[in-house]
């Protein structure tokens, strides 16, 4: 259920008259592979693909986004090499799902995110569906020390608070999470941010509701009243020692984002978001992220993939 890297999906022009002032991502980021003893980390970003959606099929989506962590690093390639002095980039490879067993990917993705972390790493994992997020957050579990407060800010035009019933989907992650961390006596912090009225239903709200989850719809992310959105952030941030960070393309506006599992006709604009996401990255909280939802066979123009590698760009340049 793991394929450590080959690099093949990393490639890009070259300026080779440019030296080392002329680099670009594919040719500075570095193998690491899973299965193997790995270096530390050193605070480094390390990318892991998550080639899921069956998560997504389960829950009656559009399926295609397990193709999505490879059209990210190839979105990403190209990008001319801006990092700091002795910052590195690192390619961890990908967890897949065969024969529809999304349950053993997932305690598999868990493992490597928290081996990665555990090493040192900064986990920044690539999707696939948003049933990237539980097993994402099993391999967060098992690495934050005991007594630590866990938050997790979620974009997203929806809560992914669905029933577990008859079996989990990209639309149960965040309940099953909830229900983990309270058969273990832990609170559950959850905000999510971008939720769409019209996406979510009446018992999808009153669970989030029940659960003691924030949240502000798209609507609200649009109006005038930035300073109370960022207070409110802030407000969250105040109250947990740990950030896990979850970007459902789907937030955006399908203008931006065509190439998702659900688009959303009135989702929020890329310059909407960016200034929330600097203010949760400087916080200095973030232990890890994810990007889901990625459906490259709907991406026209590779819109989603470029806007999924713009975001991560200014994440890994913002994550310290």
């Amino acid at each position: 259920m793991y394929k450590p890297s080959d690099k093949t999906s990393w490639r890009g022009r070259t300026d080779l008259p440019d030296g080392g002032l002329g680099q670009r991502w594919h040719q500075v980021v570095q193998v690491v592979d899973l299965s193997s003893e790995i270096p530390s980390g050193g605070g480094n970003v390390a990318f892991l693909g998550f080639c899921c959606d069956e998560g997504v099929r389960r829950n009656q989506g559009r399926v295609g986004a397990a193709a999505g962590p490879d059209a990210i690093r190839q979105a990403m390639s190209p990008f001319a090499e801006h990092l700091p002095d002795g910052a590195q980039l690192f390619e961890a490879g990908d967890v897949i799902c065969p024969n529809q067993q999304l349950e053993e990917a997932q305690v598999q993705l868990g493992r490597k995110v928290e081996l990665l972390l555990k090493k040192g790493y900064r986990p920044l994992l690539l999707g696939g569906g948003h049933e990237t997020a539980y097993g994402h957050f099993l391999g967060i579990r098992t690495f934050l020390k005991e007594g630590e407060k866990l938050g997790i800010i979620n974009f997203d035009a929806h809560f992914d608070l669905r029933s577990v019933e008859p079996f989990p989907s990209s639309g149960t992650p965040f309940l099953q999470i909830a229900q983990d961390l309270e058969k273990a006596g832990q609170p559950f912090h959850y905000f999510c941010l971008g939720i769409q009225e019209y996406g979510n239903t009446r018992k999808l709200f009153q669970t989030a509701d029940q659960l003691g989850a924030e949240y502000i719809t798209a609507q609200a992310l649009q109006s005038e009243e930035k300073n109370s959105h960022l207070f409110q952030i802030k407000s969250f941030i105040q109250k947990v020692d740990r950030l896990y960070v979850s970007i459902d393309l789907d937030v955006f506006a399908a203008a931006f984002a065509p190439g998702v599992s659900a688009p959303t006709s009135l989702g929020l604009f890329p310059q909407d978001f960016l200034p929330l996401l600097r203010e949760i990255l400087n916080s200095g909280k973030v232990l890890s992220m994810d990007v889901v939802e990625l459906n490259p066979i709907f991406d026209s123009d590779h819109r989603t993939a470029k806007l999924a590698a713009s975001l991560i760009y200014q994440m890994v340049e913002a994550w310290r």
